[in-house]
């Protein structure tokens, strides 16, 4: 076992030496070493990172901590840097790892034309794959939040890796305004967990929850469990980092950076975070049921509001970023019915499909020199026949349909939410199935309008190339991982070895049993997202196969509603009249009348007025001798005044 503690140790921290060494080291010795260093700790982390597993899986997963170092000791409060060994971390540490090296691999060939030096690229792709593994094995909640604040810095140094672009840099910042928002929310919540428990590490915090679950705050009067308004500030926070509803806006733009960091933000790091942090925190979720209920309804209204917004985008990567946001509704609509296990089995094999589809994107606009708007493609498939087909088990495994990895764990979810007898759980699963119709429909309007069709651009058609092999390798490896990984998975996550499997690791409470009843759904229900998908694939092949100018024809009959969607429900201008307006108005009144009229400005009046006496002060210095003798003899005067009359 102490070897694959060992292991498990150098998974973690290796991609850390990748990233200081290249980032550190890469403008003296190039970006072709930096390139090879950062692959070669990814390699070593990622066979580390599955040795590790291997030997967690043949031992039985058990609990166990490797410390690494003292880290915070004041007063009675105590944080070190400890990794926690269990199945959670261990499975999510090898995803993580295998995800983030093909990724590596494949922004070998994809930056290769870049002017700009790449080494920064691959030791910020390094840091943020580290600061996703402290996340996801840290064994208290200071050092969560560590691996969350690192992987929110990575992201914006990747998204506005292009910093000559304004669009870019707007990208970052928003991205990190948007995840400091919910932040905050989650700072206060660990505040509040260290004052209920007295501890941030899990395993007290978790021994502890019997005894607190009664304990209540009073506000505004009225008496509110501790429980709720923990669990409820820890989802906030979970909502940032995971794009959900209200908080989701930063994700879109976040396809301003380079395609790999795409990929990699929307399969195996940052949006995970987010299921990840409820899964581990299922233990206090379990006795928090009007949280749960909350995260039932923003997870389903998310999956569905994205999914409207998805299937009119015409910006490829973004279509692609919308589905994202549209599963993560799915993770934590199953998290809000107690079915954590199905939500990292979603998390699991959506980070292979997904992972996939973006690269294949990439592909595409590597093909197309830059060009994203999928109106102006068309007719590729010859001209990319592998990453047609990659795209296409992509799309399966996206829009779940048998027997590729998405329909073994979305379909898990929605039957999880059938059986379920919570709150909210038969409206997010009526969302859910119609998002599935919705997933297959803008999957396939994808395929038919960048592969299929007439080629808005022929120049172009004609000098697409299929991609060289450092990038179609990955494409292979991950299409595999989406065609295979549910069925190969199921058995262990959610069937019938998932007590075992998980011993211990995700909470369910004796009252929740949704984890064995969701087999048993009618077989009607289990069938209907299938049949939903396979009904939003047929009308794919309606508007862009069979009659193209259907769609344009729907668009103009249905103006206000299809600009609704294209708008993104208007969010973006929502929050700029609401928020950023009054705060810019704010800012320009307190640099203008503040900084420039008070603090520049007084200095300023002094200088001036002391100029301004000197120079009325010079005017009395005429040289006149007779001026100067009536003056003395005017002071002589009035002081013999004031002296008589004293």
């Amino acid at each position: 076992m102490q070897t694959d503690l060992s292991l498990f140790s150098v998974a973690v921290l290796t991609p850390l030496a990748g990233a200081a060494i290249a980032g550190l080291g890469g403008r003296l010795f190039g970006d072709t070493l930096a390139k090879a260093i950062t692959l070669l700790c990814m390699g070593v982390a990622t066979l580390c990172g599955i040795g590790a597993l291997w030997g967690a899986w043949q031992a039985g997963f058990p609990h166990l901590a490797v410390p690494l170092a003292e880290w915070v000791h004041a007063g009675g409060f105590e944080a070190d840097w400890t990794l926690r060994f269990d199945t959670l971390s261990t499975t999510m540490v090898a995803m993580v790892l295998s995800v983030s090296l093909l990724v590596h691999c494949y922004s070998v060939g994809y930056m290769s034309h870049e002017s700009m030096p790449t080494y920064r690229f691959f030791a910020y792709l390094s840091l943020f794959t580290f600061a996703m593994l402290m996340l996801v094995s840290s064994n208290d909640l200071i050092q969560l939040f560590f691996g969350w604040e690192g992987v929110g810095l990575a992201s914006y140094l990747l998204i506005g890796y292009w910093y000559d672009r304004p669009s870019a840099t707007a990208a970052a910042i928003k991205a990190f305004v948007v995840n400091r928002v919910a932040d905050l929310f989650f700072i206060v919540g660990i505040g509040l967990v260290y004052v209920l428990f007295h501890t941030v590490q899990y395993d007290q915090i978790f021994a502890a929850v019997p005894q607190v679950v009664d304990a209540s705050y009073t506000i505004f009067g009225m008496p509110v469990r501790m429980l709720e308004v923990i669990c409820l500030l820890l989802f906030i926070g979970a909502m940032g980092k995971s794009a959900q509803l209200f908080l989701h806006t930063w994700l879109p733009d976040a396809m301003e950076g380079p395609t790999p960091v795409s990929a990699l933000i929307h399969a195996a790091t940052m949006v995970t975070a987010g299921v990840f942090l409820m899964a581990r925190m299922s233990p206090l979720l379990e006795f928090a049921p009007g949280t749960r209920t909350v995260v039932i309804v923003i997870g389903a209204t998310t999956c569905f509001f994205a999914a409207t917004v998805g299937m009119v985008q015409p910006d490829i990567k973004r279509t692609i970023a919308y589905s994202t946001c549209s599963q993560l509704g799915y993770m934590f609509a199953a998290v809000g019915v107690g079915a954590y296990q199905a939500a990292v089995f979603h998390l699991t094999t959506h980070a292979f499909f997904k992972a996939l589809l973006f690269l294949a994107a990439g592909s595409v606009i590597h093909a197309m020199h830059d060009e994203q708007d999928m109106f102006r493609m068309g007719g590729l498939w010859k001209k990319l026949p592998l990453t047609y087909a990659v795209i296409w088990i992509g799309s399966l495994a996206l829009a779940g349909v048998f027997p590729l990895a998405g329909y073994w764990s979305k379909d898990a979810i929605l039957n999880a939410l059938w059986a379920s007898d919570a709150s909210y759980s038969h409206y997010a699963w009526v969302l859910g199935t119609v998002t599935a119709f919705l997933t297959a429909f803008y999957s396939w309007r994808l395929i038919f309008l960048v592969f299929h069709g007439q080629a808005a651009d022929r120049h172009a058609l004609d000098a697409a190339h299929e991609s060289p092999a450092v990038m179609s390798v990955p494409l292979v490896l991950l299409a595999i991982g989406a065609a295979l990984a549910g069925a190969l998975l199921a058995p262990f996550y959610i069937g019938a070895h998932q007590v075992a499997f998980w011993n211990g690791a995700i909470f369910n409470a004796p009252d929740n049993a949704i984890m064995e009843r969701f087999e048993h759904v009618p077989a009607m229900i289990a069938l209907l997202p299938s049949v939903a998908g396979f009904a939003g694939i047929a009308l794919a092949v309606v508007f862009y196969v069979v009659s193209p100018t259907l769609p344009v024809a729907l668009a103009h009959a249905t103006g206000p509603l299809y600009r609704f969607f294209l708008n993104k429900w208007y969010f973006d201008e929502l929050y700029d009249i609401i928020f950023v307006r009054p705060y810019a108005a704010i800012a320009r009144a307190l640099w203008k009348d503040g900084d420039e009229a008070v603090v520049e400005g007084l200095p300023l009046d002094v200088v001036h007025a002391t100029r301004d006496g000197a120079v009325q002060a010079v005017k009395l210095q005429t040289g006149s001798i007779a001026i100067y003798a009536f003056t003395m003899l005017a002071g002589l005067v009035v002081l013999l005044t004031v002296a008589l009359c004293g």
